[in-house]
């Protein structure tokens, strides 16, 4: 199977322009493709996975891809799927931001002469003149055509300000000057991305003519990312500092039954056969797969030892007391009161739970366990011995910790 049939069957693919010459271009290794990454943060999240994924398939299939980090686009914001407007970021943060991206992305997407290049957009939207913008690139575009857009839809009625409505604008500009110093000839984005992401090959089209090679790929970046970036505590990060390689693996692990083999599809690079052999899969079988879908994605963002160590804390928990590699939270002296802690404070020390409230409500519903024992009475005390040893501490079936004094 070659490479663009293989991402139509793992599911990647969702809209096309193109798709006779976009296939022979990607299947005979000359797409120069990009993918944009805003800097809204000091770290990659799983949102944004399955583009990093899919720029290492098609890199390993011979094309180049072009990072773009979105160091002038930051500036404004975009308003896909937003409800209201992004706060606004500073330079100095945008460069540290832009610099953590790039560390990360190492790890997928391999830079250098003739391979993966990282390019950004600052260099030429910071310094541009707004007026010989506004008369080069604004005639291309018609406002009754950008009201419709689906990355402006939700904001329209709760207020839509002019400086978010240039931002498509703005992303078509990208793919010209991509066009221009790069050759790049094909854009990847998410389907709330695609009204942008035209606007941009109509600009090329308008500015260099008909003939010019600019096509655009639609994939299921951003509605399946951003439902797989997201947990009840917040997003998940791909820095290990921010979310531990442990707890990473275990976000995979607990993935809805509905959900494993569609991710595994898209986001492993396991051979389709062998996921294709697990359609059949029920009950425990399932949750060989979970098992599956976390070590392989831990390995791949953490590294293969990492991935190893994560996999055996999280099946040590089940066997006889073994704790071996599972994640720690260490009590200071500070955190006892009279030689001892209570168990409202070590759940919220081991961040299982957001406050004592929350902790008392865990512990009165029974959903507290200690070294194996389930803890009923709020008023429960462990001593400095106790804790001087470790305890196991477990709330619900899927969330634990080793408590250390």
């Amino acid at each position: 199977m070659k490479i663009y049939d293989e991402l139509v069957a793992r599911g990647l693919i969702a809209q096309v322009t193109n798709e006779e010459e976009i296939k022979e271009m990607i299947d005979n290794g000359k797409a120069i493709f990009y993918i944009g990454f805003d800097p809204t943060a000091d770290s990659l999240h799983v949102g944004h996975f399955m583009a990093l994924c899919l720029m290492k398939r098609l890199q390993m299939a011979g094309n180049k891809p072009i990072a773009l980090i979105g160091g002038g686009t930051a500036h404004i914001g975009d308003p896909s799927g937003r409800t209201d407007m992004r706060s606004m970021m500073n330079k100095e943060t945008i460069d540290k931001n832009c610099e953590c991206f790039k560390k990360q992305m190492s790890r997928f997407i391999e830079f250098g002469d003739d391979k993966a290049i990282m390019v950004n957009n600052a260099d030429w939207l910071l310094d541009l003149n707004y007026v010989d913008f506004i008369r080069d690139v604004g005639g291309c575009f018609s406002v009754n055509h950008m009201l419709k857009a689906k990355c402006y839809e939700q904001r329209l009625e709760k207020g839509l300000s002019f400086l978010e409505f240039n931002y498509m604008l703005m992303q078509s500009y990208d793919f010209l000057e991509l066009y221009k110093r790069y050759g790049c000839n094909m854009q990847f984005g998410g389907d709330d991305q695609w009204s942008n992401m035209l606007g941009g090959t109509e600009l090329i089209r308008k500015k260099l003519g008909k003939d010019a090679h600019a096509m655009t790929i639609n994939l299921l970046l951003n509605s399946e990312g951003k439902k797989m970036g997201k947990t009840q505590s917040g997003a998940v990060w791909l820095d290990p500092n921010k979310t531990p390689p442990y707890d990473f693996y275990q976000y995979w692990r607990n993935v809805g039954d509905a959900d494993v083999l569609n991710c595994i599809r898209m986001l492993t690079f396991l051979p389709l056969d062998q996921i294709n052999e697990m359609n059949n899969w029920e009950g425990s079988q399932l949750n060989k797969a979970k098992e599956i879908l976390a070590y392989e994605l831990t390995k791949l963002v953490h590294g293969e030892e990492e991935a190893q160590k994560a996999q055996t804390a999280a099946q040590s928990i089940f066997s006889a007391g073994g704790s071996d590699n599972m994640p720690e939270c260490k009590l200071e002296q500070s955190d006892l009161r009279d030689g001892t802690a209570d168990i409202l404070t070590v759940l919220v020390k081991a961040e299982l739970v957001p406050s004592r409230s929350e902790a008392r409500r865990a512990v009165e519903q029974g959903g507290v366990t200690v070294d194996g024992d389930k803890v009923t009475d709020i008023k429960t005390t462990y001593t400095k011995e106790q804790l001087s040893n470790g305890l196991v501490v477990r709330r619900g079936k899927k969330a634990f910790k080793k408590v250390i004094l």
